[in-house]
């Protein structure tokens, strides 16, 4: 009678193996069961899931597991599939494109933007800092999430127009909104670009390389999934593919989707069109949610820039802004001519 060797190891392994599977079926799920409660979630974590199959695959070949080390290294095995494109180098940014956002005074006159994103928590966000951001960064395009009306006071006051003079804010509830600056003037703004459940999805129009190249951007906010908004949380994704079908318009879409690339939902809006600029730029997974629990750092990336897929990425960054639960999320932009 063989006597097995570490006991309470192999018994770890095989839990910890468990896991790390259910948490692979559940982002091979089909989008429509992607909405069943708490799913969203689990998804969510998915690219942590390599490291709990990890684990196993350690304490399963210590114990002599040889099954649950087969489990744990297929999941391994698909977690590296899903998240290598994110280490995977893209087109390089030009030096030109590099120069450019560099100069003390950003230019719109150029086919270079710097742009940056970031959900200010119920107005709750610096003011100030998220200021200091734009004019240290020299952010020519900002978006951001959640704002009210004392907070958009608040950002006036430290001095955001000095940077940014040109604006557009859209608010569905007429409490919380979403706000769109920019460096140089917004053709055709609009509070909602098109019709969703979820909030209004203010954006304007800025002319890029001396007004041949119109960009429109994007301000997005997605209702997030919890308990009562599972369905709420996938609709307000769909909702997005309109935007997909105006192929007129060249767009970079800037906000908190409340997905991941991991999410069907967000991955079909992508399609062949559009790109994450995070993943596409090769620099590695970037988490943003949530930035408020310290010393624990952020967890999962739901806050995204996405571009057209001529649109070479780079300078990909984060900044920790105080009273936001939201990490800033900064990329500089090269457009296609």
């Amino acid at each position: 009678m063989t006597r097995h060797r570490h006991p309470i190891l192999a018994a770890l392994a095989a839990l910890l193996a468990i896991v790390a599977l259910l948490g692979c079926v559940a982002r091979l799920l089909p989008e429509d069961m992607q909405t069943l409660p708490y799913v969203p979630y689990v998804i969510a974590l998915s690219p942590w899931f390599a490291l709990v199959a990890l684990i196993a695959f350690i304490l399963a070949c210590i114990s002599q597991r040889w099954f649950t080390a087969i489990v744990a290294c297929a999941c391994i095995a698909l977690q590296v599939w899903w998240q290598l494109p994110y280490f995977r180098a893209g087109r390089p940014l030009s030096g030109a494109a590099t120069s450019a956002v560099a100069q003390v005074k950003p230019s719109t006159d150029d086919a270079y933007a710097r742009v940056m994103t970031c959900n200010v928590y119920k107005g709750q966000a610096n003011a100030r800092d998220i200021v200091d951001a734009v004019r240290d960064q020299r952010v020519e395009v900002l978006a951001l999430q959640e704002t009210t009306e004392p907070f958009l006071k608040e950002l006036a006051n430290a001095g955001i127009y000095d940077y940014l003079p040109y604006s557009t804010v859209g608010s569905a509830d007429h409490y919380f909104g979403n706000a769109l600056f920019s460096a140089a003037p917004l053709d055709s703004p609009t509070d909602a670009e098109f019709d969703s459940s979820a909030s209004d999805m203010p954006a304007g129009t800025v002319a890029f390389d001396g007004g041949r190249l119109p960009v429109r951007f994007v301000s997005v906010h997605t209702t997030s999934p919890s308990a009562s908004t599972w369905d709420l949380w996938r609709r307000s994704l769909n909702e997005m593919d309109t935007l997909r079908s105006r192929t007129d318009v060249r767009y970079v879409l800037m906000g908190d989707f409340n997905a991941t690339t991991d999410h069907a939902a967000f991955r079909r809006l992508l399609g062949e069109r559009f790109q994450d600029a995070t993943m596409t730029s090769g620099h590695g997974i970037v988490f943003t949610w949530p930035s408020d629990k310290r010393p624990a750092p952020a967890a999962v990336g739901i806050d995204h820039i996405v571009t057209e897929r001529d649109v070479r990425v780079g300078q990909i960054k984060t900044i920790r802004i105080p009273g936001a639960d939201h990490d800033a999320l900064l990329a500089t932009l090269e457009f296609a001519q």
